[in-house]
């Protein structure tokens, strides 16, 4: 079996390369050193028993954008995924890794809206990767054309059969060049699978790739269900009841990554975020004050956190939910290394139950689900620690000024009188409860959110007017991060704005009449014609009502609620 500890070495273009080199990825996996050279040198199909978490969907990807011609606007690769989860993961690692190259890369799925997908269709794609219902349907309907597919991928294929999807798979396949190239992965090989791959495949390789699962050994994993709103409230409380905390929480977005160092520093931690934006001085000087324990919370993302090698982590916070099972084994194997235990904790909100399902099923591990700390018990664990680190230091020698000054306090008032007035001075901030705010049940309606019943349908106060945002906590948007994300595109100000509501995917203000022009203006005009990320609410339902009951809907990967037929009358 091939192997190589660089992606040069397997003949990529510098293109590709530079792409790489932009993601953090420097050495390849074991699925991507075979694979990758299979299908760009010998061009053969290939067949792959791989599991989750191996590199492969950059081992067919890379071959596939290195191979298609962007000059050309059809489609010309299918990638076909059992969920709409892993189509949504697939389609996203694709286009971080085109690089420079001009590429239209399209995940369809049930449930988003076809219509969108028809007019991305028919503008241009080069790259496909949907769930076979969803593809036969667009190639039934004529918006599909398979005719010039140079490369099919079928990932998880053996998903893919036990959910019943054998026939339609079948029916794409036969509709697809026979001078293709294929590549089928798959984490077992039935008999079925095998019947598949003598069918459709010309000569084809067998690639058997097991996991490495050594990193996950000594990790003990948990989660939570959490709101996206008290997210940072669970953080600060997992970090106060473990008092030697050494470790990195992950963000999304750079935004959210900034936004939580910034909170958190504010609050009297030592942490520090790190992101694509540093420079490359500041990235090490970050790090080196890291290795020293300096800061003993790293902010970081997935991109910016490639390469980070720092021994004695204690802790891996998903802060946002991995996008994928390859994404979450790179996390968390940077702690429980060497022989020593380390915690993997993510937060899950109420609406990523489903993907997070997902996530557990493909890694095969045993995520634990816990219950969120109590305040009162993180004070009693503080108390107790303070206690604690006391008796100890009274088994040490102390210099005589100190000696002195004890025996001047004892004589001033009684000593219990002294005591507590030297562990006041210096423990009373540490040891209100009233710090921590109110952590709200994750199931519970958010009705502040949902409804306003004081106020009249599309309108707010006087003189203001109600806006839409297709921006959320799914975006890395927070109340303060909307305000100046608005203030930047419209030039409004801060006093102009108020009653900022986030939610996963989208998000409401109130702005005053004239700056709710400013802004409803500002982002038509950089919309290009496409729907503008910010539009009035709607009058029947300003609060989102109507979301809520349907998918949610953003312009770029959301679905629109379903339209109703209209009925002609003559």
């Amino acid at each position: 079996m091939q192997t190589t500890d660089t992606f040069a070495a397997l003949g990529l273009s510098e293109r590709t390369l530079k792409a790489l080199e932009a993601k953090g990825f420097v050495t390849p996996t074991a699925v991507q050193a075979v694979c990758i050279p299979l299908l760009l040198q010998e061009k053969c199909d290939v067949v792959g028993r791989s599991q989750t978490g191996t590199g492969k969907t950059a081992a067919f990807s890379l071959p596939i954008l290195e191979t298609i011609d962007e000059s050309k606007h059809v489609v010309q690769a299918i990638v076909l995924c059992p969920t709409r989860e892993l189509a949504m993961q697939v389609s996203s690692e694709i286009e971080s890794m085109k690089g420079s190259k001009h590429l239209q890369i399209l995940p369809v799925y049930g449930g988003a809206s076809m219509d969108l997908q028809i007019r991305r269709l028919r503008k241009g794609v080069h790259i496909v990767v949907g769930t076979p219902g969803r593809v036969m349907d667009h190639m039934k309907r004529g918006t599909l054309s398979l005719e010039n597919i140079s490369f099919a991928v079928l990932d998880e294929a053996d998903e893919m059969l036990n959910m019943g999807f054998i026939e339609d798979i079948e029916m794409i396949l036969a509709s697809t060049p026979e001078e293709k190239r294929m590549l089928l992965f798959s984490a077992t090989m039935p008999p079925a699978i095998l019947s598949l791959a003598k069918r459709f495949m010309r000569r084809y390789e067998l690639v058997e790739i097991e996991r490495e699962t050594k990193t996950l050994s000594a990790t003990s994993q948990y989660y939570y269900v959490v709101r996206p709103s008290d997210k940072k409230e669970l953080l600060t409380r997992i970090i106060d009841i473990s008092p030697d905390f050494y470790g990195l929480v992950f963000c999304r977005t750079k935004m959210e990554s900034d936004e939580l160092s910034k909170e958190l520093i504010a609050g009297g931690y030592n942490a520090e975020a790190i992101h694509g934006d540093l420079a490359q001085r500041q990235r090490e000087l970050i790090l080196h004050k890291l290795r020293e324990r300096r800061i003993t919370i790293l902010v970081a993302t997935d991109v910016a956190a490639r390469g980070i090698d720092v021994q004695d982590l204690t802790h891996v916070i998903n802060y946002s939910i991995p996008q994928n099972p390859e994404t979450y084994i790179h996390r968390i194997g940077r702690t429980g290394r060497a022989g020593k235990k380390g915690s993997a904790i993510t937060f899950v909100t109420p609406s990523e139950s489903r993907r997070f399902t997902y996530l557990k099923r493909n890694i095969g591990a045993d995520i634990e689900q816990v219950r969120i700390p109590d305040a009162d018990k993180i004070i009693a664990m503080k108390k107790q620690r303070i206690v604690d680190t006391i008796v100890e230091g009274l088994k040490a020698t102390h210099d005589l000024p100190f000696q002195e000054m004890a025996l001047e306090l004892l004589e001033l008032d009684a000593p219990h009188k002294v005591v507590t007035t030297l562990l006041s001075l210096n423990y009373i901030g540490d040891l209100n409860v009233h710090s921590y705010q109110p952590i709200h049940d994750p199931q519970a309606p958010r009705r502040e959110e949902y409804q306003r019943s004081d106020r009249k349908p599309g309108r707010t106060q006087q003189d203001e007017v109600r806006l839409f945002v297709a921006r959320g906590y799914a975006h890395g948007m927070t109340r303060k991060l909307l305000v100046e994300f608005l203030k930047e595109h419209a030039h409004v100000r801060d006093h102009e704005i108020n009653d900022v509501s986030v939610m996963e995917d989208f998000s409401f203000v109130n702005a005053k009449e004239g700056a709710a022009h400013a802004i409803l203006n500002a982002f038509k005009k950089i919309s290009k014609g496409e729907k503008p990320v910010v539009t009035r609410a709607r009058t029947d339902s300003p609060n989102g009502k109507h979301l809520a009951r349907h998918q949610k809907y953003d312009r770029f990967s959301r679905n629109k609620p379903p339209k109703k037929e209209k009925r002609r009358y003559r």
